[in-house]
């Protein structure tokens, strides 16, 4: 199982989260674990750029809900980038596309 790595950067719309590798048990709480230390004001929108994602399980669509629910407890949006084929799949099958904000790419998904 490849390991996972997560960046962070600034946008002007709020933190974009590059995820890197597999999204998956037993790091998918990685994931979860820096949402918990990743400042978020009301009215930002926090982006997960998944555009170098290889896999993802069920731990990683939690975290992928863990970090919708984070956002609006912060009265701050999410979006996802650059989702990959197979994940899109699994989001559409189990109704996620339609809760979160779904952009082709990082760039797009930081327009204000």
């Amino acid at each position: 199982m490849n390991e996972l790595k997560i960046t962070a950067r600034d946008a002007m719309t709020g933190p974009v989260l590059e995820i890197i590798g597999e999204l998956a048990y037993p790091h998918a709480a990685e994931l979860t674990d820096l949402l918990l230390t990743t400042p978020l004001r009301p009215g930002q929108r926090l982006v997960l750029d998944l555009a170098g994602m290889e896999f993802c399980d069920s731990s990683g669509i939690s975290a992928l809900i863990a970090a919708r629910n984070l956002a609006h407890a912060a009265q701050a949006e999410v979006a996802l980038a650059a989702v990959p084929a197979h994940t899109l799949r699994v989001l559409r099958v189990v109704g996620l596309d339609q809760i979160f904000a779904l952009h082709p790419d990082s760039v797009e998904a930081t327009r204000p």
